[in-house]
């Protein structure tokens, strides 16, 4: 993808002036202050011009505004009513250059040369950095991503809001929480992770909280520390949050409210200074309306919602992270130097990466290991075209093999899968159920009885 500028000018002739100048940059075109902001906020562009007289409002009275978008936005000023005080004041209030009207188009290239040149040097030494240091590798060209991105700047800034990402298995919610953790105030403070579904409701919440010494059976005789304390003036990143049974859920209600916890067997409530960050691939409002997931923990953990889109609405991040990956694997398993060939750089550009970035990573690191040359090769990459790459008129996935059983992602009542499974079995065997029962490996009579308990 390439560089975006947005122009804010009411002049065409200017606008068409530096559409002109920057043939190989995308241009943006604004007239007035409203609708700058509604091209910020979609487009996110990379650097802004802007008049400072506008039909609706002064050029520096829209800085802050445009700011709020995205913190970090480069904006060069541009008038044709020049002064030593508005100059001062532009640089004052954080405008990256002030260039007086009318404006030489190679000083005007120079500037915004530099300055896209600056921020794609930034980004390269960041994520070298971030190599070295172990911090992790956030990477956003497409616009979808540099909102996120805008969004955890200026939720970083505020070091106690809570946090609730959402989006796909595999997009890298994780990333996100780090991301947000590394660049505020708690940074040189511990992050936390834990998975809430990969353990059982007693270790769960002995995990979190921590316990008391002799507070069951197997327990620790000098007792434990929780992950809320040990996150003490960090960040406690608590993914897959919607898996969190009920009875744990208003315990960290408690938390966010009280901020403080309660140890397992112990009577005493120990302050903590933590910022919260959940995440889920689970319809949350779903959840609630299911009863499966508390109302008011629901909006507790929704005050700063981010959705981080899946790989395949971002096409113009998927390069620039496989080169990120490349970079760090090739050395890695002893490939340093490998490239991608265009054909493999091709064939990722199309695939619908259902896995999303952890489906991108495992690819990579595939190729490499295949790959016969100093290239990845498409087929080195062997992407799995069976699963589902979009979804067809009926809501099921076109690629999806003849005879598969679709369980609904947010399933997990055994009960109803397993009536699912007979009555997709009784239909392929035509109600034939000596057929069926020896396609399930079951008796007949075992057979009947799940009929009569599918009501099938």
């Amino acid at each position: 993808m390439s560089d975006t500028i947005l122009v804010i000018d009411d002049e065409p002739a200017i606008r068409r002036a530096i559409v002109k100048a920057f043939p190989a940059v995308t241009v943006l075109q604004a007239e007035s202050v409203s609708e700058a902001l509604e091209r910020t906020q979609d487009g996110y562009p990379d650097v802004v011009l802007l008049d400072q007289q506008l039909p609706d409002g002064q050029g520096l009275e829209a800085v802050s505004r445009l700011r709020s978008i995205d913190p970090e936005l480069p904006i060069i000023l541009l008038t044709g009513h020049g002064s030593t005080d508005l100059a001062v004041e532009a640089l004052k209030i954080g405008v990256t250059d002030y260039i007086e009207k009318p404006f030489k188009i190679e000083r005007l290239r120079l500037t915004v040369g530099n300055i896209l040149e600056r921020q794609r040097l930034g980004r390269q030494v960041a994520r070298l950095s971030g190599v070295a240091a172990g911090r992790s590798q956030f990477i956003c060209v497409s616009p979808a991503m540099k909102r996120v991105s805008a969004l955890i700047k200026r939720v970083a800034a505020v070091p106690s809001t809570t946090v609730l990402i959402q989006g796909e298995s595999g997009v890298g919610k994780e990333l996100v929480a780090k991301a947000i953790h590394e660049r505020s105030s708690r940074s040189k403070a511990t992050f936390v992770a834990i998975n809430c579904a990969a353990l059982s409701e007693n270790l769960l919440e002995a995990e979190l909280f921590g316990y008391e010494r002799g507070a069951f059976t197997g327990a620790d005789a000098k007792g434990k520390l929780g992950l809320f304390q040990a996150a003490e003036g960090g960040t406690i990143f608590l993914d897959e949050v919607g898996e969190m049974p009920l009875n744990l859920q208003t315990k960290l209600l408690r938390v966010l409210q009280e901020r403080c916890v309660r140890r397992v067997g112990g009577l005493e409530d120990i302050p903590v200074d933590v910022r919260i960050v959940a995440a889920t691939n689970r319809d949350l409002r779903a959840e609630v309306v299911a009863g499966r997931f508390r109302n008011d923990l629901y909006y507790r953990l929704r005050v700063v919602p981010i959705m981080v889109p899946p790989l395949r609405e971002r096409v113009d991040d998927i390069l620039p992270i496989a080169e990120s990956l490349l970079g760090r694997l090739g050395p890695e398993l002893g490939r340093p130097g490998i490239a991608l060939s265009p054909a493999a750089q091709s064939a990722m550009q199309a695939y619908a990466w259902p896995g999303n970035v952890r489906e991108l990573a495992n690819a990579i690191e595939r190729g490499v290991i295949s790959a016969g040359g100093d290239a990845v090769e498409s087929e080195d990459l062997m992407l799995d075209e069976l699963l589902p790459s979009a979804e067809d008129e009926e809501g099921i996935g076109a690629a999806i093999p003849a005879g598969s059983i679709l369980i609904p992602a947010q399933e997990r009542n055994l009960a109803a899968i397993e009536r699912m499974i007979v009555q997709t079995v009784m239909e392929e065997c035509h109600g034939q159920k000596s057929r069926a029962a020896d396609m399930l490996g079951i008796n007949r009579t075992t057979l009947y009885n799940k009929l009569k308990d599918c009501d099938v």
